[in-house]
């Protein structure tokens, strides 16, 4: 349906500027830490051991150490848009948490972190999609104010899965029940791994398909959402190939076209191999 689409979410995707060391627990590395940040955090000289090659967390209550030390980050600017929300600090999805954290927390150190996308569409006879829900995030969002979006997306905090927090933020986002939600079906897995205006993004994208009856209108529930439209597929894609979509939600809208066969040939053939799917 569209030819020579820029999709820049594919560079931003993996876009790595900011020079960092890793960041460790134990034997495992989880993470990373901005060099520009090494200072700050030499004020804790009994919880990091510092060096050349990496920042490692040496003391023993691991989520105390943390909360108090991103609490007094918070304060000096250098952890932003702090939501009261709790992430696992883990190597793979369902793995042992091996610290809990401030959500906001994640960028700074560059913990690996999980979302839940749908692409809520609208699709003709025989199956095909038509059109796509695109969604706008509140200018008051903490990250990617008054950018375009998925019709349905959110982070997974501690305790629940990609599926479990579709569901939720179905309802939240846009006023669909679980009966209407747990109807989505998987999509890939899309991996970014880039520096954000938060730090750096290490993210899973686990997104969802789910397609919805031309009547239905969703309604946004929280106030995350100033506005749903139902756009025709070449109107979405060429929004999500542009720079008004978060970079996030661009690749959830491309594995959607990749895997709908919604990209004229040549498209589909340039982009296939580019998605960093995980």
């Amino acid at each position: 349906m569209s030819q020579g689409l820029a999709w820049p979410a594919l560079a931003a995707a993996t876009r790595r500027e900011v020079l960092r060391l890793p960041f460790a627990m134990g034997e495992l590395t989880v993470g990373s830490v901005a060099v520009d940040h090494l200072d700050a955090l030499r004020a804790w000289p009994q919880a990091f051991d510092i060096d050349a090659r990496r920042v490692a967390l040496v003391a023993a209550d691991r989520d105390a150490t943390l909360a108090a030390v991103n609490a007094a980050l918070r304060d000096r600017g250098l952890i932003v848009a702090w939501r009261d929300e709790t992430y696992a600090v883990v190597t793979e999805l369902g793995g042992p948490p091996l610290a809990l954290i401030e959500r906001a927390a994640a960028r700074f150190w560059g913990t690996l972190t999980f979302a839940a996308h749908a692409n809520g569409y609208v699709a003709d006879a025989q199956g095909r999609p038509t059109h796509l829900w695109i969604a706008r995030r509140s200018p008051h969002k903490p990250t990617d104010p008054g950018q375009l979006d998925n019709l349905v997306g959110g982070g997974v905090p501690h305790g629940q899965t990609p599926f479990e927090t579709l569901v939720r933020e179905g309802f939240e986002e846009a006023g669909l029940g679980p009966s209407v939600m747990r109807r989505a079906t998987p999509g890939r897995v899309v991996t970014l791994a880039c520096d954000s205006r938060e730090g750096f993004m290490h993210e899973q994208l686990h997104g969802f398909d789910l397609c919805l009856p031309a009547g239905l209108t969703p309604i946004n529930q929280d106030g995350e959402v100033t506005e749903l439209r139902c756009l025709p597929v070449h109107e979405a894609l060429a929004l999500a190939a542009g720079d008004a979509m978060t970079v996030a939600a661009a690749l959830v809208t491309l594995d959607f076209a990749l895997r709908r066969g919604l990209l004229a040939i040549d498209e589909q053939r340039r982009l296939a191999g580019l998605l960093p799917a995980g």
